[in-house]
């Protein structure tokens, strides 16, 4: 990793964040413990569940299970969940979901509901929190800071255990053990990245709109970046789109002056990113991608890119992007009009 002392990245701590990252890598041993004990309970299908910033996460995961397995999985909205229900949603069904806070209202609502039908929940949270009250499985989350990349490497653990568990992921332990030390590559990586950053927000921060687009395992991320960072935090205002729907509407808002930031991802669905790019070089003046190809992690077995590619991502695109995009605006990203302000 670079030397410390000689690399500063603007509004970051990197001493406390790989303290966090071995937190967080630590507690991968009880999300593949908890993994193991559902495992053995069995179950018939799986149900992710979310809302805003955790829904786009979980998102990842429905990627990977859908890719890896035919296990049935669906990927469901809290507040849509208390008012529709779900006929495949059954007593021996495993809900997992996650709460930086613990006490996002409609995800608590939600497992309040499946908890008293006899539902199992597994929750990524703290475990004094009204969600880890509740919820049936608590996988601790030892950091409170809300990054995401601490967040797709707990994922991985439980959910990918779950698929070697059941014969569809054989490399689970090559995997963990390739991955202990990622969140140092993760820290050369936003230092690769921070010029970058900053160029793309003293570009793009001040414009009227901008068209993010992403597929396959980024397509989460980029929906976080844009809603929950640049809508909720700064108050700018985007369009996230898919790279397959892109060329179905979206494509002819595009022109010189329109601004789009395209993440391209290393999956199948690389080769929609790469017609993405060639229209837009051709079609506005103002497009930036960010290839999570082009960073590397030291001792990862190809295969396993596109499963760390959220963590890339999340590094580049949310974490150095929504500090510049701060910067720039003079807009704090903590700071909110509506959010959690009042009852509403």
């Amino acid at each position: 990793m670079a030397e410390l002392e000689t690399i500063q990245l603007s509004k970051f701590d990197i001493e406390e964040y790989l303290q966090d990252g071995d937190a967080t890598v630590a507690a991968c041993a009880e999300a593949k413990a908890v993994a193991d004990e559902v495992n053995a309970e069995g179950y018939e299908n799986i149900f992710l569940l979310g809302i805003g910033g955790t829904y786009d996460e979980l998102d990842m995961v429905r990627y990977f299970m859908n890719k890896y397995s035919e296990v049935e999985v669906h990927l469901v909205n809290a507040a849509e969940l208390n008012v529709l229900g779900h006929r495949r949603l059954k007593k021996n069904s495993l809900v997992v979901t996650a709460s930086a806070s613990g006490d996002t209202k409609e995800i608590v609502k939600a497992v309040d509901n499946l908890v008293a039908q006899g539902i199992r929940v597994v929750a990524f949270t703290r475990k004094e929190t009204p969600l880890g009250q509740l919820a049936t499985k608590v996988i601790s989350a030892p950091v409170a800071t809300g990054r995401c990349d601490f967040t797709y490497l707990l994922f991985d653990a439980f959910a990918l255990r779950l698929l070697n568990l059941r014969g569809d992921f054989d490399r689970y332990d090559d995997f963990m053990a390739q991955t202990k030390n990622i969140f140092h590559d993760l820290v050369d990586i936003r230092i690769k990245f921070e010029s970058r950053a900053e160029e793309i927000a003293h570009k793009f921060a001040h414009e009227p709109y901008t068209i993010f687009i992403a597929s396959g395992a980024l397509w989460g991320e980029n929906v976080l970046f844009s809603m929950c960072v640049l809508e909720e935090m700064q108050w700018i205002r985007t369009r996230a789109v898919t790279s397959a729907e892109f060329f179905h509407g979206t494509l002819e808002l595009v022109e010189p002056g329109v601004p789009v930031i395209l993440t391209k991802g290393e999956d199948e669905c690389r080769e929609l990113d790469n017609r993405v790019e060639k229209f837009c070089h051709e079609y506005t003046d103002k497009f930036a991608v960010i290839d999570t190809a082009e960073f590397a992690i030291d001792g990862l077995d190809p295969e396993f890119r596109p499963l760390v590619s959220p963590m890339i991502a999340a590094a580049t695109l949310h974490e150095r992007l929504s500090k510049h995009y701060e910067t720039e605006t003079k807009h704090n990203l903590a700071y909110r009009r509506y959010y959690r302000q009042f009852s509403y």
